[in-house]
C-alpha cells in the first residue's frame, strides 16, 4: 500500500480535515516527485536549454554575434550571445509549444487514471475528504508540477547562459535597457506566466484522466488533444476559433519583456486558462463524483 493510501486510511474523521488535506497533498507531491517517470521528464526539460546553449556556442565559436541561422529558431535566440539571460527566454519559447505541455499532459493524464488502473483509487476514496477534495488535491499537485517544470527549464537555462555567455544589462523588445537585477525579475515573472499558461491544459488532462481506468490511454489522449489544438491554431482558415484555443496566447509572456509591459494578451491568456480550468475542472468533478470506482 502506498504512502498516499496509508494517509487516506488513517485520516481523522472530524476536526483537522484541512490539516489532513495538506498532508494528503504533501504525500501526493512526495510520491509524484519520487517517481522515475517524473524525474525523467524533468531531466529532459533541463537538458533542452543545455542543448540550445551548446548549439549557439558552437555556431558562434568563430566570434560572430548572431545565433544559428541569424535569428532563426526560437524567439530571443539571436540575443543569447550578447546576454546569457536571454537563454532563459529562448528555452521557454522552445519548450512551451511542445515539451512543457507534453510533460504536464503525462502527469495530468495519469493523475486519476493511474490510481484507477493500479487499484488504489478506491482506497483513497475511503478518506473523509471524499471525491471532491481528492480531485482538488490531484489538480493542485499537477499545478505544482507545472511550476516546478517551468522553473527547472528556467534555472537550467540561466546556469548554462551564465556559463557560456556574458550576462549584464538587458535590452527589452522595446529597445530600452534595464539592469541585470530587473532582468532577473522579468525572467522569474516570465517563468511564472508560462506555468500559469498551463493551468487550463492541466484541467483538461485531469478531466481526460477521469474518463478511463487506463493511465496510458489517458496520457495518450491528453497529448493527442494538445497536438490537435496546436494544429488547429496554425490553420488560417480557422482563425475565428483561434482566440478560444488554450495554446493561442501561450507566447504572450514575451510582452513582459517590453517597456512598458503590454498586459492585453497576458490578461486574455490568464482569462482563457481560468475558463478552461473552470469548465474542465467542473467536468472532471462531475465525472469523478458519479463514477463507479468498483468497475
Amino acid at each position: 500500500m502506498s504512502q498516499a493510501e496509508r494517509t487516506a486510511l488513517s485520516a481523522p474523521r472530524s476536526p483537522g480535515r484541512a490539516l489532513w488535506t495538506l498532508g494528503l497533498l504533501r504525500s501526493e507531491l512526495t510520491v509524484m516527485f519520487r517517481r522515475w517517470r517524473t524525474l525523467a521528464l524533468l531531466g529532459v526539460l533541463a537538458a533542452v536549454p543545455v542543448l540550445i546553449g551548446i548549439a549557439v556556442r558552437i555556431e558562434t565559436g568563430d566570434g560572430s554575434r548572431g545565433g544559428p541561422g541569424d535569428g532563426g529558431g526560437p524567439a530571443f535566440l539571436s540575443q543569447v550571445t550578447n546576454n546569457g539571460l536571454f537563454l532563459v527566454f529562448a528555452a521557454l519559447s522552445a519548450t512551451l509549444p511542445v515539451f512543457l505541455p507534453m510533460a504536464v499532459g503525462v502527469i495530468a493524464g495519469d493523475s486519476v487514471a493511474g490510481e484507477a488502473s493500479g487499484g488504489t483509487l478506491r482506497y483513497l476514496l475511503v478518506a473523509p475528504a471524499g471525491r471532491t477534495r481528492l480531485l482538488l488535491t490531484k489538480y493542485a499537485s499537477v499545478l505544482v508540477f507545472c511550476l516546478a517544470a517551468t522553473l527547472v527549464v528556467a534555472a537550467s537555462a540561466l546556469a548554462v547562459g551564465a556559463l557560456l555567455f556574458p550576462v549584464g544589462e538587458v535590452t527589452t523588445i522595446s529597445g530600452t535597457r534595464i539592469g541585470f537585477g530587473e532582468g532577473m525579475l522579468r525572467a522569474l515573472c516570465v517563468a511564472v506566466a508560462v506555468a500559469a499558461s498551463l493551468i487550463g491544459f492541466a484541467a483538461l488532462g485531469l478531466f481526460v484522466s477521469t474518463l478511463t481506468n487506463s493511465g496510458i490511454a489517458a496520457m495518450a489522449a491528453t497529448v493527442g488533444v494538445l497536438i490537435t489544438a496546436q494544429i488547429l491554431d496554425t490553420m488560417p482558415q480557422l482563425d475565428a476559433i483561434h482566440p478560444y484555443l488554450f495554446p493561442h496566447y501561450w507566447l504572450s509572456f514575451t510582452d513582459l519583456l517590453r517597456e512598458p509591459v503590454y498586459w492585453d494578451e497576458l490578461v486574455r491568456n490568464l482569462g482563457l486558462q481560468a475558463l478552461y480550468a473552470a469548465v474542465f475542472g467542473s467536468a472532471a468533478w462531475a465525472r469523478l463524483t458519479t463514477k463507479d470506482i468498483g468497475v
